[in-house]
């Protein structure tokens, strides 16, 4: 069952790998097998005649099959479930069409195509919110990514503008592969204006009615796009009042012509704002019984000609639905054409309605161009203001006609046209702020330097804390520094940091202080305590704020305005402003040595009576600085290094005691072998780490992305090969050892020894573990917190796990590998027992091995306590070289360790010079020596 299981799967990856290559990797003749003809004769003959190819049967891209733009469908149970009206509002269904290999054939007009179709439906359990759905059962296809795809073949024909096509696909039913055999039908329209802009047609079943493979026919409704189309409605949008006398105050861009089809390229969604007195009904632009108000617009142009005209859809789902790709849905769409008003700077479109449309496409046309449309985009933004796309549509018709609703605004902040279009800043609010801010500056950062305000650093992530201590997580961006664009800089438009001038400070006249913009965003938890008014809390809190910023005291203070959302799902009201908040942030210095977070407040003017009220909210980061990450990288980079430098000698060291064994075989059986347990261990656990960090991965942390182009990666790849160097020759070397012990006629006299040194050091290890168990247990592990920093490579933020006093989270398994580091830290105890036991002088460790090996082991703790004083606490972010997953590192540690390891080596020296007693008190020597064991023979080297 196994194999069928695997080979079906390969089946199917097979047939959707199949339906994405492209078409020029792909022969472009159609396949004129007999089954196909035989079909194609059957369900297609009818519509356009078969015709055989030419030779020279390849045409041009781009024709007339070729018009295909986005579709929608209906249909198709049991593949789709979906019920007729307004369910298609809220999951819409595309249809992907793609002909290629386009050939002529004998027949004048008549012409071959290939194609892919595929068919999506985005269905509601599909979205990621943690929400209990009921799931659709289907009878015979659970497809869970709700898509198939067909690979097609058939023909055109221009006379009649119509396409045939037979092809086949493939659903998976209960884990076995369905074929579907398929016919699609198109129509085309004769002409190209906005009255004959769709394709309709559909899509029918081969296979017997009852059989596994057997769909129920689906409907097929595309947007057709012509080169050759003739715009019907330029000139008509005046007649409906384009210009709108609200705003005739505002000054709006005037765009080049080069800029007039660059704007609004692809799929762009608007935020709606309604009238005061919307009631749900006369509000809509879907109609009053549709069954829901629209929150949102999605806005795609499908064809800008002479800069002027345009060709657009709007299209208004459901709440519901999340995708980036245009919603098709016919109920919910309008198709706008209109151009633009030079004199008054806007845009200016009518927009029509797809109608009578029901489970078949076949009678669905455009009518009912009863909408107008009006889009500026504002040559100033402020703090009241900060949408740099705005505009409004409204119904023509008579106020008491079916369909009519009132005018609904539209807007939209795109960081990408603020850059194009040269978009400027206004502050109005900086006046209210003036005693208040300079009272906050008064207090100079002595011998600190705080981030510059054109900086990276000025963006932050932060925790936002009510005062029921209930934690919401957001963030704080610039927006404008003084009247330059922030956003350029933070994707490196800016090769170095404007200069400040004077005329960008109106508080007070010093050229520390600037004014700035900022936008903060938070989303808080669905039990967080915002307000007496909670109902009007959405699930994102967005604020802009406006005010300055004095680098010499690192001091943010502002003045804010909120958004309010909407209080009811299905009745959106006037999105309104509550402007009676301001903001507080201190930033810490950039070259402090301590932990020196950043902190501020959020706090609401208003009365505690007030439904706007909230109350005082904390907010606090610990991001560090680019500067602060770049040296934090540069020390990573210079440990990979030293890891690199350790394990190589490690190799060398080892290496020299084998040579040295070679030279001096007689001296094999005198190593201890809890020695080499102990060594070879050591180089066995950075492997199995490795290997649980490849298998075993821990979902609850996140690596620090460090911006080095791929030289950490690489540089891992070689520490792991020269570990594994390592331990195989650490192996080597034990393998000698235990096989000298062997028949050398002098077992007894050799194993004793060790016997004693394993009854010594084995409880020694491991109460040294249970004392390491006991101590995690005792911990409390319950602070973790989350450091985000600017990556100064890629202007980026990322975020790594981090404790509040260890940077590493506390766990058991940690702390075990860290004592294991201890043990190999005194890896020559066990020798020191061995030759004290058995009083030997043999010289049985090569000077170089165990004095280098030493070096090896305690130069980390050197190296730890330079880092520990040459780095800030906090920006060890993670530790390569001298690792506290692998080692007890701190200051005492640092002393106590090295102390030791030199000591060891010390008596090592002094007991192979002079007796392993020797470095006992003279009373408690003995004279006796053991014998020479017979020599090993170089063979078994």
């Amino acid at each position: 069952m196994a194999v069928t299981s695997h080979l079906l799967l390969l089946i199917v990856f097979l047939i959707f790998c199949t339906n994405f290559v492209p078409s020029n990797f792909i022969e472009e003749a159609p396949i004129l097998t007999s089954d196909f003809a035989s079909s194609y004769d059957r369900h297609c003959n009818h519509i356009v005649p078969r015709s055989p190819p030419r030779s020279d049967r390849f045409l041009p891209s781009g024709s007339a099959a070729s018009d295909f733009r986005i579709g929608s469908f209906r249909g198709g149970n049991p593949l789709f479930n979906r019920t007729p009206a307004t369910g298609g509002a809220e999951r819409p269904q595309f249809v992907l069409f793609h002909p290629y290999g386009t050939g002529t054939t004998l027949a004048d007009g008549v012409y071959s195509y290939r194609a892919t179709l595929n068919l999506r439906d985005f269905s509601p359990y599909s979205s990621r919110r943690n929400l209990r759905l009921v799931r659709f059962r289907g009878p015979r296809f659970p497809l869970r990514n709700r898509r198939v795809s067909f690979t097609l073949q058939g023909f055109w024909l221009e006379s009649s503008r119509k396409l045939c096509m037979i092809g086949s696909g493939a659903a998976l039913n209960s884990g076995t592969v369905n074929s579907l055999r398929v016919v699609l039908k198109l129509n085309y329209p004769s002409d190209s204006t906005i009255y004959s802009s769709l394709i309709s047609g559909g899509l029918e079943s081969l296979d017997d009615i009852g059989s596994s493979s057997y769909f129920s026919p689906i409907s097929i409704l595309a947007l057709s796009q012509d080169s050759n189309y003739d715009y019907k409605l330029i000139g008509k949008e005046s007649e409906n009042g384009c210009l709108n006398e609200e705003d005739r105050g505002e000054s709006f861009l005037a765009l080049p012509n080069y800029a007039k089809c660059s704007v609004l390229g692809g799929t762009e969604r608007f935020d709606l704002d309604y009238g005061d007195d919307c009631n749900g009904v006369n509000c809509n632009p879907l109609g009053g019984n549709f069954g829901y108000v629209p929150n949102y617009m999605f806005f795609q142009r499908i064809r800008c000609d002479e800069g002027n005209k345009w060709k657009m859809l709007l299209g208004f789902p459901n709440s519901s639905y999340s995708g980036n790709r245009f919603p098709f849905e016919p109920s919910t769409t309008f198709i706008a054409e209109g151009g633009w008003n030079e004199k008054e700077n806007r845009f200016c479109a009518v927009a029509c309605r797809i109608l009578n449309f029901t489970e078949s496409f076949d009678s669905a046309y455009v009518g009912n161009c009863s909408a107008g449309i009006s889009l500026r985009f504002p040559a100033s933004l402020s703090l009241h203001k900060r949408s740099n796309v705005v505009g409004e549509i409204w119904s023509t018709s008579a106020a008491n006609s079916l369909g009519y609703f009132d005018k609904i605004g539209f807007r939209r902040s795109s960081e990408e046209l603020l850059g194009l279009l040269g978009v400027k800043y206004e502050y109005t609010a900086i006046d209210t702020l003036r005693n208040t801010c300079v009272k906050k500056n008064d207090a100079r950062g002595k011998g600190k330097t705080y981030p510059n305000e054109y900086s990276l650093d000025m963006r932050f992530d932060m925790s936002v804390r009510n005062g029921k201590g209930q934690v919401a997580s957001g963030y704080l961006a610039p927006f404008y520094v003084g009247n330059q664009l922030y956003r350029y800089q933070f994707f490196g438009y800016w090769s170095s940091s404007p200069q400040v001038t004077n005329t960008e400070i109106s508080v007070v006249p010093n050229v520390s202080i600037v004014n700035i913009s900022y936008t903060i965003s938070f989303t808080p938890p669905p039990d967080f305590k915002f307000s007496r008014d909670s109902s009007s809390l959405s699930n994102t809190v967005e604020i802009s704020a406006e005010g300055t910023y004095d680098r010499d005291t690192g001091v943010l203070c502002m003045t804010g305005c909120r958004q309010l959302g909407s209080k009811a799902q299905n009745l959106v009201t006037n999105d309104t402003l509550d402007c009676e908040v301001v903001v507080g942030v201190q930033f810490s210095p950039v070259n402090a040595k301590s932990e020196n977070s950043i902190k501020g407040t959020i706090e609401s003017t208003r009365e505690k009576s007030d439904p706007l009220y909230f109350g005082r909210l904390e907010l606090s980061s610990n991001s560090i600085y680019t500067g602060q990450a770049a040296a934090s990288i540069w020390r990573m980079d210079l440990e990979i290094t030293m890891v690199l430098i350790s394990n190589t000698l490690t190799c060398v060291f080892v290496g020299l005691q084998l040579f040295y064994i070679k030279s001096h075989p007689d001296v094999l059986p005198f190593i201890s072998i809890v020695m080499l347990i102990v060594l070879t261990m050591g180089q066995m656990i950075p492997l199995l780490l490795n290997f649980e960090a490849l298998f075993v991965r821990n979902r609850s942390q996140q690596s620090v992305f460090l911006g080095s182009g791929g030289w950490l990666e690489v540089n891992e790849v070689i520490v792991r090969v020269v570990t594994m160097v390592a331990f195989l020759l650490q192996l080597r070397l034990l393998q000698l050892t235990w096989s000298s012990r062997q028949g050398s006629g002098n077992e007894n006299s050799l194993w004793n020894p060790e016997r004693k040194v394993l009854y010594v050091t084995l409880p020694f290890y491991v109460s040294g573990a249970l004392i390491a168990w006991f101590v995690n247990h005792s911990k409390n592990t319950s602070g973790v917190s989350h450091r985000a920093f600017p990556n100064p490579h890629r202007k980026a933020y990322v975020v790594a796990p981090l404790q509040r006093h260890y940077f590493q989270q506390h766990s058991l398994w940690n702390d075990l590998k860290s004592y294991a580091g201890l043990a190999m830290d005194g890896f020559l105890l066990p020798q020191i027992l061995f030759n004290l036991y058995s009083n030997s002088v043999v010289k049985a460790l090569a000077p170089l091995f165990y004095t280098g090996t030493t070096m090896v082991r305690l130069l980390p703790h050197a190296y730890d306590l330079y880092r520990a004083h040459a780095y800030a606490s906090y920006l060890d972010l993670s530790y390569i070289y001298a690792s506290h997953r692998m080692d007890f590192y701190s200051t005492a540690w640092d002393i106590v360790i090295p102390c030791c390891g030199l000591l060891f080596a010390v008596l090592i020296f002094l007991q192979q010079r002079f007796g392993g007693r020797s470095i006992l008190p003279r009373r408690f020597r003995q004279n006796s020596v053991y014998e020479k064991v017979p020599v090993i023979s170089n063979e078994d080297l």
